[in-house]
């Protein structure tokens, strides 16, 4: 995880293959997620008292808040999850607490260590299950015969090797020994607190149930996958993929609140306002630092780091309780996006629109070709429709895209054209219900 960590130049460099602009968030968050690995080359002692720099990125809807955040953990391949703040409520209410969001960082991390551990013992597993699969099908009554000469014994396993790995037992019928699943435990994680108790209640019912063995008839095929599973799942080290997840959660683990804006209180004491302050009570000693208790083992949140969101168009930062503004010491201001934005964001990203329909459309024989002032015309009209609507930013050239080509696209594949130019004249014929007509709710949302 450590090894070869990225320089935040680096980091940029990868984020300006998908995301446009938004040069000033970008150094920020690469700064930051840098800092993770500059604090673990630290001695022990300076180590502990070296904390995130959490940051705040405060702009419109769809000009690339949560696409950096995301596209940083892909790159790092480190565990990240994205929150609504508004889904939470303070404790004593009916719904989710702040802590949940934690356990589903841990989740997102065991789930990762998992995978890698998976890919690191699948080779060896695969080579198990197969001498396994291959003694019950020289075994079987389909396939048993009478062999003394040892020469000859280790020459037909070896064939039958092969055969089993190109497929021509597939259809075989052996009898395998299968583990029926266990009594499902009722878990409490609702609950705050509850989640140790889940964990002594599974151990006590395992011990009570323990899984029972029975013989079952199956193919050859099934039984590969089924074997495959069982050496994975005994080459693996559960405790330590636990304890591995539950430390990576804690030094690398990035958490993305979103509509951080939405629960900053106006100075109402009524209402929904009030409830909105309890849950920014709550989060505060998890930004903090504080211990949430997990079913894998208890986990710190001292050094996660946090990534705010919001378009604080109706509130302001300074609405949130002091003590959460003084987490968030990292301040970005994202701008809105431009024509000359769009323009750039159909073309030039590595997963840009104008690339994705290509590439869906050619399914179907179809294919396109997007000219210079076609592309200029689609940047236009999306700005337009941001101008004149409400601005949710690049969001929305997916709307322009979708209404544009939708005559297109509906087209059965044995009637569909060679080749279709999407340029100025096709955009504005395809659009021109729109960009003549006042009412553009109507067709853009």
């Amino acid at each position: 995880m450590v090894k070869n960590f990225p320089t935040p130049r680096l980091i940029v460099e990868e984020l300006d293959k998908y995301i446009v602009g938004q040069e000033k968030a970008k150094r920020a968050v690469a700064i930051a997620v840098r800092n993770h690995y500059r604090r673990k080359m630290l001695p022990p002692e300076m180590r502990q008292e070296v904390t995130p720099k959490n940051i705040l990125l405060i702009g419109p809807t769809g000009v690339g808040k949560t696409e950096i955040a995301r596209r940083i953990a892909r790159f790092l391949n480190v565990p990240f999850i994205k929150v609504e703040v508004t889904k939470f409520t303070e404790v004593g209410y009916v719904g989710r607490d702040v802590e949940s969001l934690v356990r589903d960082l841990v989740q997102t991390s065991i789930q990762m260590v998992l995978e890698e551990e998976r890919k690191r013992v699948e080779k060896e597993a695969i080579r198990k299950a197969e001498r396994r699969l291959l003694d019950i099908v020289n075994n079987s009554s389909v396939r048993s015969r009478a062999i003394e000469d040892e020469t000859r014994l280790r020459a037909l396993q070896t064939l039958t090797l092969q055969d089993l790995r190109d497929g021509k037992l597939d259809e075989e019928e052996v009898e395998v020994d299968v583990y029926e699943p266990r009594v499902k435990v009722l878990e409490f994680a609702a609950f705050p607190g509850m989640e140790e108790m889940n964990v002594h209640i599974q151990q006590m019912m395992e011990e009570m149930f323990p899984k029972k063995k029975r013989r079952r008839k199956m193919k050859v095929k099934e039984a590969r996958k089924l074997f495959i599973e069982q050496e994975i799942d005994a080459m693996m080290d559960r405790e330590k993929i636990y304890e591995r997840g539950l430390r990576q959660a804690e030094e690398f683990g990035i958490v993305f609140l979103d509509e951080l804006d939405k629960i900053a209180s106006k100075g109402s004491t009524y209402g929904p306002d009030v409830s909105r302050e309890g849950v920014q009570r709550d989060l505060l000693p998890v930004v903090e630092g504080t211990t949430v208790f997990t079913k894998y083992g208890s986990v710190r949140t001292d050094h996660m780091l946090f990534i705010g969101a919001g378009a604080f168009h109706a509130s302001k930062p300074s609405d949130l309780i002091p003590e959460l503004q003084g987490r968030f010491p990292v301040r970005v201001e994202l701008e809105s996006l431009t024509m000359e934005d769009f323009r750039r964001i159909l073309v030039e990203p590595e997963n840009a629109l104008c690339k994705q329909y290509q590439a869906l459309l050619s399914v179907d024989g179809i294919h396109l070709q997007f000219t210079e002032d076609g592309i200029e015309e689609l940047a236009r009209i999306a700005a337009l429709m941001n101008e004149t609507m409400e601005d949710i930013g690049a969001r929305r050239l997916h709307t322009v895209m979708e209404r544009c080509l939708q005559d297109i696209a509906f087209l059965d594949p044995h009637e569909s054209p060679h080749t279709v130019v999407v340029d100025t004249n096709f955009v504005r014929y395809a659009l021109q219900d729109i960009t003549e007509k006042e009412d553009l709710r109507k067709y853009i949302l």
